[in-house]
Formats: structure tokens, sequence, C-alpha cells
């Protein structure tokens, strides 16, 4: 996406926002925090279908994202096909059950208990949409020379954290999902080795009788997250 004439700085204006007053921006923070904090993780998704055009404007956000040096190291593969879902879906699972049989080890799979987690991942079909996000580990200029992606890492999730808030702004349910490990995403995706496979997120309409982790719901308070140096 990039040339290597254009590696200079130029500076343009931010893009035209409302002025709010002090209450303004306050009631502002507090309705987005309120919308945010209905955000649950369900693995119980109607099979009610959900437009391509809604997942392509929830991409668009999340490729709006910061990232180091601007060189946006993410690439995101929305998949609707049936036939397809079931393939990650059976190599997902075959990865999840090394991994409950042992190879998590009994920590973490305590830790995981109260989530009630377990090899078997039908949302993985059931759920209209599933996009899996990869991490970049270099790009290329546009005479297809390489050059070195930074804070990737860092990029990706604040990218990732824009998608999910997206996709709940528009109604929507996900579900993060990282089977370890994930190299079977690559073949499955068509992505290159130069990409590393970071989550799947199932995304969809929350079934009617869906549920969630009650442990899931507990959160720190302000007060354990948060250090104010006035």
């Amino acid at each position: 996406m990039f040339a290597k004439s254009d590696l200079r700085y130029t500076a343009q204006p931010l893009p035209l926002r409302p002025a709010l007053t002090d209450a303004q921006v306050l009631t502002a923070a507090r309705t987005f925090e309120d919308a945010m904090s209905t955000r649950c993780t369900t693995r119980d998704f109607d099979t009610r279908p959900v437009e391509r055009a809604v997942i392509e404007s929830a991409i668009r956000t999340a490729g709006g994202a910061p990232s180091g040096a601007n060189h946006q190291p993410w690439h995101f593969v929305a998949i609707g096909n049936p036939a397809l879902k079931a393939q990650v879906r059976a190599a997902a699972e075959e990865e999840e059950a090394r991994f409950y049989e042992g190879a998590a080890g009994d920590e973490w799979l305590s830790a995981l208990e109260p989530i009630g987690t377990g090899p078997s991942k039908p949302h993985l079909e059931d759920a209209p949409w599933l996009i899996v996000i990869f991490a970049q580990r270099y790009g290329e200029f546009d005479d297809g020379t390489r050059y070195k992606n930074y804070y990737v890492n860092e990029s990706v999730g604040i990218a990732t954290g824009f998608l999910i808030a997206a996709l709940h702004q528009a109604g929507l349910s996900s579900l993060t999902h990282t089977p370890n490990p994930m190299k079977f995403l690559n073949d499955l995706c068509q992505r290159p080795a130069s990409e590393k496979p970071v989550m799947i997120l199932a995304v969809g309409h929350a079934a009617a009788d869906a549920t969630t982790p009650a442990a899931a719901r507990i959160k720190k308070p302000l007060d354990q997250i948060m250090t104010t140096l006035d």
C-alpha cells in the first residue's frame, strides 16, 4: 500500500467534529460506557443472517485504528460460507481436543472452568460470520520490497477492540476464540506465511435463549484498574 516516494511528513487539519461543552463531553462518555456495559460474550447464536455490508462497515471502523508508524499491520478475513465455517470448526476442535486433554495444564484448565468452555465449538458454525484476524509481520512497498512493521501486537489489539465495539454498536454479539496453535487458519483463509492468525471472532445475533458465564460479568472496580495522578 505504501510507495517509497511517499515517505515524507505532510500536515493536514483534523477532520471536522462538533465542539462539545464539558457537560456534553461527560454525557457522551457515559452514554458510550453504558452502551458497552451491555456487551457480553455468548456462544449461543441465532440463525438470523447478518448482511455483509454490516461486517464490512465494522471492519472499516477497525481499519481506522491507530498503529505503529501507521503501517496498519492487520488483515481481516470474513467467512460466511457454511462449508468453510465447518472446516474451521473441525480444525479448531482438533486443536482444542489436545488442549483440553492435557496440553493446557491443570492450572489453565482450572482457570477456564468458571467460563464453561470445552473442546466442542458449535458456535463456529452457528454464527453467520467468522472474522479471522491476522497480524502482518511485515509489509511490502509498491515495488515489492519489504518493510518492517512496528508494534504489531499492540496495533492489532487496538484494531480488534475497535472491531468488537463496532459490532456491539450494530446490535451484534461476538465471541473471541483462540485455538492453539492456529496455523491451520493460514491455509483455510489463503493468507501468506508473513501473517500470523491472532483470533477467530464469531459474529451474529444472540439466540433468544442465549446465556453468558456469570463469572464473565464480574469486572474489576475502577479503583483496581485506574490510578489517577492529578
